[in-house]
């Protein structure tokens, strides 16, 4: 299991990382894509990175808008696979030009 890592450590890596922001334990990210279909695609590629890596976000769709959430819930918060993670997903969305809301 993954070391729970300190608010400071997450807030640290999530300099990196301007996408991402911390909820509550959790890291979250809200990436618009240009449409549908791609942030499907988007999504999938999303899917087989988390399978590689045997670490799996929550994920919500809403029509071009995918909410993503990642927590280790058996470290009960944040470790390095969530960032490892976030950092995949985020070099996803540069690729499929999808882009942090707000």
């Amino acid at each position: 299991m993954s070391r729970l890592l300190t608010d400071d450590e997450v807030e640290r890596q999530l300099e990196s990382l301007p996408d991402w922001r911390v909820d509550g334990g959790r890291i979250v990210a809200e990436l618009e894509a240009p449409d549908f279909p791609t942030a499907i695609t988007l999504v999938d590629e999303i899917a087989l990175e988390a399978e590689d890596m045997n670490h799996h976000p929550d994920i919500d769709i809403r029509w071009r808008t995918v909410r993503l959430v990642l927590t280790t819930h058996d470290a009960g918060g944040v470790t390095q696979l969530d960032v490892e993670l976030a950092h995949r997903i985020s070099d996803a969305a540069a690729k499929w030009k999808a882009r942090a809301r707000g």
